[in-house]
């Protein structure tokens, strides 16, 4: 690929995944993998579920299938689902949406997030602020519409953000705060204080918010508050979720972009020639898991919690500094003590299926690479899968520091 000229290079550089000599190279996710597989490792890498959703949203879809909902749906998204997500912020939020011209469904959260970013960035001139470390689709999609990544860093131990490096980063040029909350990488919920600052110098500096939250439903400490019940904030805000993370359907790809009626049609500008339209049978089948009662919900959160629980106590008991996360899959440690000279955190991730039968993914593989020093030595655990494989994973790590 070294002589073909095209955007790719602009989103691959800002993945990380463009070498000096122009060739790409493949990510950190697939090579721990790969690992993985090879020596029966328990992955706790990538962040999808190892278990299947509720009956009653698998039994939609299949319903759906065999009803003949098999072609493409309407540009904005299914009107059941369309207004499965007005009720469901009504509900859970008391956020007032008209799902006719404020609600727009799209191919999964990634979707909702590369659509949004190449309609609102016009080029070099606009900035969008981001809390590193950060999802890795973020940094290719900022690339891709040819704006600039700043990062605000969320350091260790408390990975959460410090008020006066936000207020640093964010200028006249920013042209987009783009918030993740719950947290990936990291784990972090932030607080009320940040919520805030983030709002206040957005009007200050007449930026907009965009937010994933496609961990909102996965709150192991506290409640989940969308920037956009903010006084003041709805009318600047872009609020993307999915079903993948809440119904353990990651590979439906079933997400929805909410706001104002003026920023949802232009991301539907964008977002009609991308997908143009996805998974006709799911959409129902989703507005129906968004329906679902309470204690559903509680009970998923309660699930993860006990699986952070216990997955954290397996990195303790191998001997590495946790930071017990509040939200999302992920559980970030400091495993320096197993490090040893000249190593980091890749080398150990690379070594681990192996010296210890379980895969993770180094949290340098989420920063620009002027601050991967300062996450050399942290790793990400994802707690997403089922009780009894955390369990052997808690298991192994406790045995390999032995």
């Amino acid at each position: 690929m070294l002589h073909i000229p095209g955007a790719w290079q602009r989103a691959a550089r800002g993945a990380g995944l463009l070498a000096p000599d122009g060739m790409l190279a493949p990510t950190i996710f697939a090579e721990i993998t790969a690992a993985a597989v090879r020596h029966d490792a328990v992955n706790l890498g990538q962040g999808f579920p190892d278990e299947d959703g509720p009956a009653e949203v698998l039994d939609a879809a299949i319903r759906a299938i065999r009803t003949g909902m098999n072609q493409y749906p309407p540009g904005r998204g299914m009107p059941v689902l369309r207004e499965a997500v007005a009720d469901h912020q009504r509900r859970f939020y008391g956020i007032d949406l008209d799902p006719e011209r404020e609600i727009l469904i799209t191919a999964g959260a990634t979707e909702a997030l590369t659509a949004t970013l190449l309609a609102l960035l016009d080029g070099p001139d606009d900035e969008v602020v981001v809390f590193e470390p950060y999802y890795d689709s973020y940094a290719a999609a900022i690339a891709l519409a040819g704006a600039r990544l700043v990062p605000v860093p969320l350091r260790w131990p408390a990975l959460e953000p410090d008020l006066a490096d936000l207020q640093a980063a964010v200028s006249d040029r920013t042209r987009v705060i783009l918030v993740n909350d719950p947290h990936n990488p990291t784990g972090t919920v932030f607080s009320a204080e940040v919520r805030g600052e983030i709002l206040r110098l957005a009007e200050l500096h007449d930026a907009l918010i965009v937010t994933d939250e496609v961990y909102e439903h996965l709150i192991m400490e506290g409640t989940h508050t969308p920037i956009a019940t903010l006084p003041g904030a709805a009318e600047r805000t872009l609020t993307i979720s999915s079903g993948g993370k809440t119904f353990r359907t990651t590979g439906w790809k079933v997400g929805w972009v909410s706001g104002p009626a003026d920023l949802i049609d232009a991301v539907l500008a964008v977002k009609q020639y991308l997908t143009y339209v996805n998974g006709a049978p799911f959409q129902p089948a989703i507005a129906v898991g968004l329906g679902l009662p309470d204690v559903y919900f509680e009970d998923l959160a309660a699930t993860q919690r006990e699986r952070r629980d216990l997955l954290g106590s397996g990195l303790i008991a191998a001997g590495f500094d946790v930071s017990t996360p509040a939200g999302s899959y992920f559980t970030v440690a400091d495993v320096r003590p197993a490090l040893e000279s000249g190593e980091d955190a890749a080398d150990f991730c690379r070594a681990l299926p192996e010296r210890a039968g379980v895969a993770a993914i180094p949290l340098t593989a989420f920063v620009s690479d002027d601050h991967r020093a300062e996450y050399a030595s942290l790793v990400r655990f994802a707690a997403c899968k089922r009780t009894d494989v955390i369990a052997e994973a808690a298991r192994r790590l406790a045995a390999s520091a032995g």
